[in-house]
């Protein structure tokens, strides 16, 4: 995978070590029914097309730039569809990351599908009845955005127990449950 010139910047700080990379990726379905995915050069498992964003690069546009640099398709961003956070990926060099992924719901408008920057060795269009084998999280992601439901899917771990009631999250949540007692989220909003 090329690695992205701020992140090749960092690297040379923090060597290894994790790094916390803002990422989008698109899940993109044709007039058929059928998902676009790319198979990996280096390890030959089967991916949805997504990469790093750019420093000041909206999301959307990062999963349009990153499917169409990867397989030579400019999809459409119709639904934002997830906001999840990976695994810990150790990457063949023995960097160490993990993304906060911004899935996006995209529409093929234009473009032949093809390997078109060296990191997937083969790009496919497949029915969405007949998937390839997908690694969980890449499944999970593709069924979440092709499920149809417009409203984003993410994980909420719960809020801290009531005795603690200095942590920062506590006092901001009261705040706001005091602003909607009294009508005013619309400061908030």
């Amino acid at each position: 995978m090329p690695i992205p010139p701020h992140v090749a910047q960092l690297r040379a700080y923090v060597g290894h070590q994790l790094l916390w990379l803002a990422t989008a990726r698109n899940v993109t379905v044709d007039g058929q029914g059928h998902v676009l995915l790319g198979r990996y050069a280096d390890s030959s498992a089967w991916s949805l097309p997504g990469g790093v964003i750019d420093p000041g690069e909206q999301p959307a546009d990062a999963a349009v730039r990153e499917c169409y640099e990867e397989t030579g398709i400019i999809g459409v961003p119709e639904a934002l569809t997830s906001v999840t956070v990976s695994g810990l990926i150790t990457h063949d060099g023995g960097d160490l990351t993990r993304h906060l992924d911004i899935t996006f719901r995209c529409r093929a408008d234009a473009g032949t599908a093809c390997a078109n920057d060296g990191e997937f060795e083969e790009v496919r269009w497949h029915p969405i009845d007949d998937l390839p084998e997908l690694g969980a999280y890449d499944l999970d992601l593709l069924t979440t955005a092709i499920a149809g439901d417009d409203q984003a899917a993410y994980t909420f771990s719960g809020l801290p127990g009531p005795q603690d009631c200095s942590s920062p999250t506590r006092i901001l949540l009261g705040g706001l449950q005091r602003m909607r007692l009294r009508g005013q989220w619309a400061r908030w909003v």
